[in-house]
């Protein structure tokens, strides 16, 4: 079943601009590797295989999506994702789901969710940490809340060179958030990757391809829609960028070819309801 999607001026200028890099990154699922690596490790750490009602936030390409639908078997599924452009894809996964399009952190995604899950999405956030207080009220007694999401050296190379980039909350202020919420079996856990390209402008293309194009970055911050000025890249800085970029963070790939790396540093979160 397939709610009415919010409309796009329901959108902060923020979200409507996420929403519009995401749109765009049509050959997302063929880059997004890792992405895909971090869906496959929520999906081994799902306590139940038959749940009472699964939300899942976020649910972008269907990545997520997927796996769910083919592993799992829930009595009631609800699908949220920002961008409207992926509705039908969505619903052709899950066709019995609900599917619910729009902002997340401010639209209606009902309780009692024996699984709340999110992959890769909740970076996005004006507030990650409000969705920790979010789900404790979603979720019924006893039920899971599982996520992934990214730590301050997710892409450091960018964020180093550029000075651009999202705000991610430290290990210690989501322990809090899950602790003062009153989630137990509170697990977290890292896993950084640290991917070769063969020249700097290939992490450029990769980034925009998987929705992420540094030249909005400082815009994408929470509350800056109007102070900040979008980042624009000139030739002259284009050139400075890929020289830095093979000084600072430069090696060989497995075959011995010189390459430079992009870090990614996951964070998984894993807690339950009492």
């Amino acid at each position: 079943m397939m709610e009415p999607p919010t409309s796009w001026s329901d959108l902060s200028a923020r979200k409507q601009t996420i929403a519009r890099h995401f749109a765009q990154a049509n050959t997302y699922d063929q880059h997004a590797y890792i992405q895909q690596h971090i869906c496959q490790d929520l999906l081994a750490r799902i306590a139940h295989r038959s749940q009472d009602s699964v939300l899942e936030v976020g649910a972008g390409t269907g990545q997520m999506t997927q796996l769910l639908a083919t592993a799992l078997q829930s009595k009631r599924w609800i699908i949220n994702e920002l961008c409207a452009k992926q509705t039908a894809h969505l619903h052709s996964i899950l066709p019995t789901a609900q599917l619910r399009i729009g902002d997340a952190e401010t639209m209606d995604l009902d309780a009692n969710h024996s699984l709340i899950i999110s992959a890769n999405a909740i970076q996005w956030f004006d507030d990650p940490l409000r969705f920790i207080s979010q789900s404790s009220m979603r979720l019924k007694t006893g039920g899971q809340l599982l996520l992934s999401t990214f730590t301050a050296n997710n892409f450091l190379q960018i964020k180093s060179l550029t000075g651009q980039g999202l705000h991610y909350p430290n290990i210690t202020a989501w322990q809090a958030a899950l602790h003062d919420h009153g989630f137990d079996q509170i697990q977290l856990s890292t896993q950084r990757f640290d991917i070769p390209f063969a020249k700097p402008y290939e992490v450029l293309k990769h980034m925009k391809v998987t929705g992420v194009s540094t030249n909005q970055t400082q815009l994408l911050r929470a509350g800056e829609e109007s102070e900040a000025t979008p980042f624009t890249w000139t030739k002259a800085r284009l050139q400075q960028f890929e020289r830095e970029y093979w000084q600072k963070f430069s090696g060989q790939d497995d075959h011995g070819q010189p390459c430079v790396y992009l870090t990614y540093e996951a964070l998984i979160i894993n807690a339950y309801q009492p």
